[in-house]
């Protein structure tokens, strides 16, 4: 380990200037009103964005009604959202992080309940309980997510046509609204996803068949968001790097997926994994610390393509052998942020790096250093 660690090393992409390579996930809480922030995505931002990551995404935000997974998505799908949407990066801006919004739609899994409420499709029993009913749903292809799940209807190109249209109009509010980094969601089994899936994609026209052709849809909106994103900033695509074992989307497909992205002027792959319905015996075990680190260091050494890896990553001396073996470019963190949402600030004081305690809001870092000196450590 050198004497500054990595993980505490800043980082420049393109003109971007990242204080460090810790990156809070964006990470959906099914908080918002008709699309719009509450007051609980100001506290929930606010918190992570103290703790003293580097870049600090906020939750997908959904490009169209239709594109909604739950009624309490985030939207930017209307001008009307971009104040709130504003708020959240000027709070992270001033909180001395970098602003990232998620950009999605959610496909086949578009129309369900929250997951505290079951995760399951909308239904009666939720327009009785809360109001809140199912609306139709579109996606790659007419397979339904799973057994007991509504069939999506197959996207024209019409309709995709439009989509990419509210793809356009989703990346420009969220520059207008003062974000640094923008990101396409393309795994987990949302729409993006669906396309690129050969589980979830069964079309015979020039969106489905070969790899290729699967391809598509996703590099064309990824295309977009590069044409529409300032060039002196980052943009980013979130894959799900398998989609299981020995089944569907390959790592293989993914290094050609990223090959493909670079070709466009994506920056970085953001590294995660499955999202669809698999029978047991090909589900991803999901239980080891750093269990998709390998594909980001596979993408990363054959795709040339600098990428993020996320997924149980929880010591900071494991985050900072991560980065020291060249596995990946930055360190994502999800609900061990929520566990803990000072990880990146202890992180630097635990790795030896902030002995004035400048990693911390002024707030609390004055009390605490000096709660350090009293109790003798």
């Amino acid at each position: 380990m050198t004497d500054q660690p990595l993980l505490f090393t800043p980082i420049e992409i393109r003109d971007l200037r990242l204080k460090n390579r810790v990156v809070v996930s964006p990470m959906a809480t099914y908080s918002a009103r008709n699309g719009f922030a509450t007051d609980w995505h100001v506290s929930h931002v606010g918190k992570l964005a103290a703790g003293g990551a580097g870049l600090v995404f906020v939750e997908q935000s959904s490009v169209s009604v239709q594109g909604r997974i739950t009624h309490g998505c985030l939207g930017i799908w209307d001008d009307a959202h971009m104040s709130g949407l504003a708020k959240l990066a000027r709070l992270i801006h001033d909180l001395n992080a970098k602003a990232a919004i998620q950009i999605a739609h959610g496909g086949r899994k578009s129309s369900s309940q929250r997951p505290w409420e079951g995760g399951e499709p909308l239904g009666e029993t939720d327009v009785a309980a809360r109001g809140e009913g199912p609306w139709d749903i579109a996606a790659s292809s007419s397979i339904p997510f799973d057994n007991g799940w509504p069939a999506p209807h197959m996207m024209t190109a019409t309709d995709i046509d439009q989509t990419v249209d509210d793809y356009r109009a989703a990346f420009r509010r969220a520059r207008e609204a003062g974000y640094d980094v923008v990101e396409l969601h393309c795994a987990h089994g949302y729409l993006m996803h669906s396309f690129l899936s050969p589980l979830a994609n069964n079309r015979n026209d020039d969106f489905g068949g070969s790899r290729e052709n699967r391809m598509r849809l996703p590099l064309r909106i990824a295309a977009v968001m590069r044409e529409e994103w300032p060039d002196h900033l980052p943009a980013l695509v979130r894959i799900s790097s398998v989609d299981g074992v020995d089944i569907g989307w390959s790592i293989e497909d993914s290094v050609a997926f990223a090959i493909e992205l670079k070709k466009i002027g994506i920056d970085m792959v953001d590294c995660s994994s499955g999202g669809m319905k698999l029978p047991r015996g090909n589900s991803l075990v999901s239980r080891m610390p750093g269990f998709q680190v390998p594909f980001a260091e596979q993408i990363q050494r054959e795709a040339a393509m600098p990428t993020i890896a996320v997924g149980l990553i929880r010591e900071p001396e494991y985050a900072e052998e991560i980065l020291q073996k060249d596995q990946a470019t930055l360190i994502a963190l999800g609900r061990e942020l929520l566990w803990n949402p000072n990880w990146p600030a202890q992180a630097a004081l635990q790795l030896g790096c902030d002995p004035e305690w400048a990693g911390w809001p002024d707030q609390y870092g004055w009390w605490l250093k000096r709660r350090t000196v009293q109790q003798g450590r």
